[in-house]
């Protein structure tokens, strides 16, 4: 399996920090770039989270946490590092420059993973000039150190190798790397959200409900389903001894009814937003984003614990990774720290076989 030896970051938002908080916690070294001013404080609290996060899923001691450096420039956080993630707005302008730079300093054989939540691969490494056939979409979901799910998208010019080799080092910091077959915006999971949230967005609007009783529906009813079946494997047993046929059979033909107002938008004005952001202060109940944040840990952190011991033992779901996760990790902390021969010799691995020929160009469609 290919592992990661030295990390870099390029920058250290929700996301971005997210990130440096897995790999660090998993005994990586990381060089991040943010000319955020603030970067530093930002990425100390989301490391905060982290870590108390991780204590309650290795009770008796953490890993050795690797060393977090910040880098003047991209070009010093890239220099020696193996795997790469970007994490920039959702700017394609930006996502071309960041990426340029990172290709034009990051040793030829780094895996470069993009953070973005809709952009297609092959839009974006046009700007690589040297290396596009390394870039992947590495799309995570928020927060980075504790869900496991990164959506990985190829491009046209994506080596199957790069591909492979990402799913790797993605499952070697305890991560599920599903790889999406076909390139297309949004990908998979941003999709079914996006057709979530504008229903919510549609519901919200015309008063049939407010945004705390839209989300005790979720969490009380089929949050808790989709949270260890999924969609497909819930409707499967909702058909009965019959399973999915009689499903479909039976709750199909209501898709041509008009329940849905998926297919028009309401409009984003300030009316909308401030209906939205009131009644959202108002289910907060004068908790901060921080204190939201632990309760969010601690609740994921129960259930993957608990999911973890269903199936006589094996865990079932997110929970049967999170089982192997823990005790991946609890291995890492009880081992000694290698050698430093042994350490530049693990440095020297080239994650990425190269190629004589680049593939050819998959046709659009």
């Amino acid at each position: 399996m290919s592992i990661i030896n030295k990390a870099a970051a390029i920058g250290g938002g929700v996301i971005g920090a997210g990130w440096v908080a897995r790999l660090l916690l998993n005994g990586i070294d990381v060089s991040i770039f943010d000319p955020d001013p603030e970067a530093a404080r930002k990425v100390g609290e989301v490391m905060k989270g982290a870590r108390r996060a991780y204590k309650q899923m290795l009770p008796d001691g953490l890993p050795k946490e690797g060393k977090l450096t910040f880098a003047k420039t991209i070009a010093d956080a890239v220099a020696d590092a193996d795997f790469i993630q970007e994490s920039v707005p959702e700017r394609l302008d930006l996502k071309h420059r960041v990426l340029a730079e990172i290709d034009l300093y990051a040793p030829a054989n780094a895996i470069v993973g993009s953070s973005t939540s809709g952009i297609k691969p092959t839009d974006m490494q046009v700007a690589m000039k040297k290396h596009p056939e390394r870039l992947v979409v590495g799309h995570p979901f928020n927060p980075v150190y504790l869900l496991p799910l990164v959506e990985i998208v190829g491009g046209q010019q994506t080596f199957p190798e790069a591909i492979e080799v990402a799913k790797e080092m993605y499952a070697s910091i305890g991560m599920k790397p599903v790889v999406i077959r076909k390139e297309i915006e949004a990908f998979v999971g941003d999709r079914l959200l996006e057709a979530a949230w504008r229903e919510a967005l549609w519901l919200i609007k015309d008063g049939i409900c407010t945004v705390e009783e839209l989300d005790d529906i979720m969490r009380y009813g089929f949050g808790l389903r989709w949270a260890q079946m999924g969609m497909f494997q819930v409707y499967r047993v909702a058909g009965g001894e019959a399973g999915m046929r009689h499903f479909m059979a039976q709750f199909g033909p209501c898709l041509k009814w008009p329940w849905t107002k998926l297919m028009d938008v309401p409009e984003f004005n300030d009316e909308l937003v401030d209906l939205i952001a009131t009644q959202s202060d108002d289910q907060a109940h004068g908790l901060s984003i921080r204190e939201l944040e632990k309760i969010r840990d601690d609740n994921l952190v129960a259930i993957m614990d608990a999911l973890s011991k269903q199936n006589k033992g094996k865990g079932w779901g997110a929970g049967a990774l999170h089982k192997d996760y823990t005790k991946q990790l609890a291995k890492l902390a009880a081992k000694k720290p290698a050698s430093s021969k042994a350490a530049d010799k693990a440095k020297a691995t080239k994650p990425v076989k190269a190629k004589a020929e680049k593939p050819k160009k998959k046709k659009k469609g």
